[in-house]
């Protein structure tokens, strides 16, 4: 028995691997790299294209902290990467590109049980196949995804600049992390209260780059431009990403703004403007970045960019364990079924396999329920939702406690505890089939 999958981005290298460790023969297809996408460069497998983050670590204060253990328990290759390829960045599981995206690769090409494919597929195979194809499927299997699954809907999706770390002025910055928690992962970025305003007041009359038709929708939350951000109100980015609070140098001073920079690679040559996704025309982004006093010479090695995102309406056309409600042995994983995230998609692709394999083995998938965010995001996808947008791992989509819990710590910590303790169950009865 082969199941073919398609894309061999984060969810697809995690359905993958998991089904060929399970002794499943795989056909893995991909264009990359007789082919690229506009928003992909590198030609490895698992390629991070917004960010280099994986959010935060702690599985008992943040739910995509949770949700990695959760990976980590079910044995994901994402986990396994971002272990190998891990940068230092405070609270927040950060990697280098390169080296994550190479081990991926290296796994999936040497594993035994898979077959890598060069090809573009632009129709849907029949029998056992898992449809990865994320943010930026191709227009031909585009078409054949929206005659099987009844349309498609599309939002932005945003990418930071990154600058050289040599071109920095460390008389504007210093070294340091939110609230003193973990090292000095970060370059900090201060800005007056005149250099803020005038700042804010450049942004909002900069030149955007001209959007095309798809695009001309509503912006999802998690990748919102700062530009967009700040027309929100001009002290909107000092709550968000330009918030100074837990901030200050080694003086004790405190500014009235501030810009996070975050290594982008391990070398740590290379750092990123955290939070600052944005479609300004790259002139633009060269001269009002530089108005920040840090990186009034920086040198930028990549311009933010914007970027096609495609997602189908699950809840209409998908079942909780991923597969198509006309065709059992067809399944979507990751951003094309509306989770979001990278951590997000990556988990959708275990969660697709396994499900996958169960049926493989003449089994009914069982579904982890939403006491985890696996389960939580499974419902997402899948339940009675008319609005439907994509989500991101949180603990408000968790199964309220049993009991009320009115301080935020502790209910956080006591999700997570319930979480891990279930996940570790469903990993059990897994094993024992």
């Amino acid at each position: 028995m082969t199941v073919k999958i398609i894309g061999a981005g984060l969810a697809g290298s995690e359905a993958a691997y998991y089904l060929a460790e399970h002794g499943i023969e795989v056909e893995l297809y991909d264009i990359k790299p007789q082919s690229f996408t506009p928003a992909h460069k590198n030609s490895n497998f698992g390629e991070l294209v917004c960010s280099n983050s994986l959010k935060g670590k702690d599985a008992y204060s943040n739910a995509c902290g949770l949700l990695k253990e959760e990976m980590r328990i079910l044995g994901s290759l994402t986990m396994q990467a971002a272990a190998a390829a891990e940068v230092p960045a405070g609270g927040a599981l950060a990697v280098d590109r390169d080296k994550f995206a190479a081990y991926i690769t290296q796994k999936l090409k040497n594993h035994k049980n898979i077959k890598v494919i060069c090809k573009e597929v632009t129709v849907i195979p029949e029998g056992w196949c898992i449809v990865a194809t994320g943010p930026l499927t191709t227009d031909s299997l585009s078409a054949d995804i929206s005659s099987i699954c009844g349309g498609q809907l599309h939002f932005y999706d945003a990418s930071a600049p990154i600058v050289s770390r040599q071109s920095l002025d460390f008389s504007k910055c210093f070294f340091g992390d939110r609230y003193g928690k973990g090292g000095d992962d970060y370059i900090n970025c201060p800005l007056t209260k005149e250099e803020y305003e005038n700042f804010v007041t450049e942004l909002l009359n900069a030149e955007r780059a001209e959007l095309h038709n798809f695009e001309k929708r509503e912006i999802f939350e998690g990748c919102m431009p700062v530009e967009v951000m700040a027309a929100r109100g001009r002290d909107s980015l000092r709550f968000a990403m330009l918030k100074p609070v837990g901030l200050k140098d080694k003086d004790g001073n405190r500014f009235y703004a501030i810009l996070q920079l975050r290594k982008e690679n391990a070398e740590g040559e290379a750092y990123n403007l955290v939070g600052f996704q944005t479609n300004l025309k790259f002139h633009e982004q060269k001269r009002i970045f530089s108005m920040i006093p840090a990186l009034k010479n920086a040198e930028f090695l990549r311009y933010g960019v914007m970027h096609r995102n495609t997602f189908i309406n699950s809840p209409q056309c998908l079942n909780a364990d991923f597969s198509h409600k006309d065709n059992p042995k067809l399944f979507f994983a990751g951003q094309i079924t509306g989770v979001e995230g990278y951590v997000e998609s990556a988990a959708s692709g275990i969660l697709a396999a396994i499900h996958l394999y169960e049926k493989l083995g003449g089994r009914v998938p069982q579904i982890p329920d939403n006491t985890t965010v696996s389960g939580a995001l499974s419902s997402h996808i899948s339940g009675v939702n008319a609005d439907f947008q994509p989500m991101n791992a949180n603990f408000g989509i968790l199964r309220s406690p049993e009991k009320v819990i009115r301080n935020k710590k502790e209910r956080y910590a006591y999700l997570a505890e319930r979480a891990l303790t279930n996940i570790k169950e469903y990993k059990e009865k897994l094993n024992t089939h």
